[in-house]
């Protein structure tokens, strides 16, 4: 039986690659541009959300202060070492990773809402850090003239050449975390969130694998945040505080729980939304808040639920996609 050709990943390629960059030269605004590119951004970081909460089923309130922690990350080595962005991209996300991997062995073995009130607490002492750490980081002043992309010295630092490089990097991220929550690996992970003890009576590692995870989803906040840094040309605290941890965990929720789509989903829908009800003032706030309750109310697997991506991902893939025996990956 032959495998059937994934259509949907060549489509949404194409929308992302030519569809809206020619949308967006055709309107020639570099505000659309800009807000094309935030979305990007905030898509990896609910894709990094949703590989903790919404496949691994750890609820963690600081990963605001990850992100953060990659943006410094990047800022700090193209101002005062001069790295280039293929550098510190990469190097933002090893940092962020790291920093993932020392948070969590303390906390790796609390559940429920303790682990959740951990990584709160981790998150407002980043973030006091990088307020504080005036000598290295220059506290409230925040870091500027951050160099835009421009790797291995070809200029993207264009609206257009800034959106293409961010959506390569997005859809590399929505790869890894596809391949990570859709196989075995994947499978392991929700029998972890489902119940932890069961999962360890049948021979997982529970903590090595929540460990893992972690990492995974910190580096890729911290590309996210590094992304931030050399397209906005400034970094301040103020932009990776505990609001910032609820709006993506927001958009994980609101666009689908253990769903890679719905994480793209609902960071376009919480984004977009506020922009384009502009024109009503301040109400706008009031009306996104109503669609975020009836979601909840009305959609409580979000707006493309895991088993909706789950199937999608079968009829997209058939049976090559089936994880193998064993804990690996096919």
């Amino acid at each position: 039986m032959s495998r059937p050709f994934p259509t949907l990943p060549l489509v949404l390629a194409a929308i992302v690659f030519i569809a809206v960059p020619a949308t967006l030269v055709a309107l020639g605004s570099g505000y659309f541009f800009r807000l094309a590119i935030v979305t990007l951004i905030f898509s990896i970081l609910a894709l990094s959300m949703q590989l903790i909460t919404g496949v691994a089923g750890l609820l963690s309130l600081g990963h605001a202060a990850i992100y953060g922690v990659g943006a410094y990350t990047a800022a700090i080595l193209s101002t005062r070492l001069g790295l280039d962005a293929l550098l510190t991209v990469p190097l933002s996300g090893v940092v962020s990773g790291l920093l993932g991997i020392a948070l969590a062995l303390p906390t790796m073995r609390l559940v429920s809402i303790y682990f959740a009130v951990a990584t709160l607490g981790l998150g407002e002492m980043i973030y006091v850090t990088l307020l504080n750490w005036v000598s290295f980081t220059k506290g409230p002043l925040g870091i500027g003239e951050i160099p835009p992309l421009r790797p291995l010295g070809f200029d993207l630092s264009g609206p257009l050449g800034t959106y293409l490089a961010v959506a390569v990097v997005t859809a590399i991220a929505a790869v890894i975390v596809h391949r990570c929550a859709h196989s075995y690996y994947g499978n392991a992970l929700r029998a972890v969130r489902e119940d932890d003890q069961c999962a360890d009576a049948m021979g997982l590692n529970v903590v090595r694998l929540k460990i893992e995870v972690f990492a995974i989803a910190c580096f890729l906040a911290g590309v996210a945040g590094a992304l931030w840094a050399h397209t906005t040309g400034y970094v301040n605290p103020g932009d990776f505080r505990f609001a910032e941890s609820i709006l993506i965990l927001a958009m994980v929720v609101v666009g689908g729980l253990g769903s890679v789509p719905g994480a793209i989903v609902g960071s376009a829908l919480l984004l977009l939304l506020p922009e384009a009800l502009r024109a009503v003032g301040e109400v706008r706030i009031l009306v996104v808040g109503l669609v975020m309750f009836l979601c909840i109310l009305f959609l409580p697997k979000g707006l493309f639920g895991e088993v909706s991506a789950l199937s999608l991902a079968r009829r997209q893939f058939g049976a090559a996609w089936q994880p193998s025996r064993g804990l690996g990956w096919r």
